[in-house]
């Protein structure tokens, strides 16, 4: 139960927008300064750089999410984000994606249906994934109801319906990643994740545990992290994460933005995600959401000057998952 416990709490986290945070104070999410060369470096970025992948979460969810995702790519600012199918507003966003084919987008494998007010169903037919199915007949609101009542068989045919819709609108998805983590809820579930990823040749959000600090944070989170779970994400093919983080809460916009600076100062070099979930305010957003004042922040946030100085100040590459594949294809 203190598992169960600590797993949903997390899920919580990453909805929140703080999970995984790799503060000054924590550091414990950071790659560690070793000999081995990083994931970065495996992929022919500069040693000792810090590469940062900006990544918009949850476009598709709502016309705020997609019109905030829309407007950074326009301003080549944030390309990279991802799209949740089940969601009401996935279809034009998709749409859009294929109209604008320097957009860096994905899906976003979503298995929770997390808002009181706004919710919505699988993508697979509701008799065939039964366990995924809350009594409201949407998916359940939290990842420990995903890993309590779905099975991994019913959990695959949910990702690979998602991925087959995205890919019969026409758009051909540079990623994979995992709505509030749920796809690392479970070794069964990480499991299927890794192998979807692998036959699609579609790259996931696969972070690289050979790091004791990152497993070990994992660990103390909930998440069911063991030598054979190390193992699988060791002999992942496809590209993997040296870190994985999401942009920080804060009182006031520029509290965020001093945060967020504060735990870019913090990492390590190498490859890291850091997510966001950017949306327009409106009454909508504010209807569906708590944390609607974040993600009004988050879509200005990296349009600001100060945040665009502070990237070239500090000699951070900025990079995409469509560059990211691109050098792991050209090294092998």
């Amino acid at each position: 139960m203190k598992r169960a416990n600590s797993l949903q709490q997390t899920g919580r986290m990453l909805l929140a927008g703080v999970f995984l945070l790799a503060t000054v104070t924590a550091g414990k999410t950071s790659t560690a300064q070793s000999s081995a060369p990083t994931n970065a470096e495996k992929l022919g970025f500069p040693k000792g750089k810090k590469i940062l992948l900006l990544h918009s979460d949850d476009a598709g969810m709502c016309e705020e999410a997609n019109l905030a995702v829309m407007a950074y790519s326009l301003k080549n600012h944030v390309q990279s984000a991802a799209v949740m199918m089940p969601c009401p507003n996935a279809e034009e966003m998709v749409a859009w994606a294929k109209k604008h084919p320097q957009a860096d987008i994905g899906v976003h494998l979503t298995l929770t249906s997390e808002w009181k007010n706004y919710r919505w169903p699988p993508l697979a037919p509701a008799a065939d994934v039964p366990g995924l199915i809350d009594p409201e007949g949407k998916l359940w609101p939290e990842v420990i109801d995903v890993v309590r009542h779905a099975s991994p068989e019913e959990v695959e045919q949910e990702i690979r319906a998602q991925i087959d819709r995205m890919l019969e609108l026409g758009h051909q998805p540079t990623h994979i990643d995992t709505h509030m983590g749920t796809l690392y809820g479970s070794a069964e579930f990480l499991t299927v994740f890794l192998k979807v990823a692998q036959e699609y040749q579609i790259p996931a959000n696969a972070i690289d545990l050979s790091n004791p600090k990152v497993a070990a944070y994992y660990k103390q989170a909930g998440y069911p992290i063991s030598a054979e779970t190390i193992a699988q994400l060791a002999a992942y093919q496809l590209p993997k994460l040296d870190n994985f983080t999401s942009v920080p809460k804060g009182s006031s916009y520029e509290e965020k933005k001093a945060n967020f600076f504060q735990l870019v100062n913090a990492l390590d070099p190498g490859l890291t995600e850091i997510i966001f979930h950017p949306s327009i305010e409106t009454d909508h957003l504010k209807s569906i959401t708590g944390s609607w004042q974040q993600r009004v922040w988050e879509a200005k946030m990296f349009s600001d000057p100060e945040v665009i100085r502070f990237f070239k100040d500090h000699g951070i590459v900025l990079t995409t998952w469509r560059e990211i594949m691109k050098r792991h294809q050209s090294n092998n």
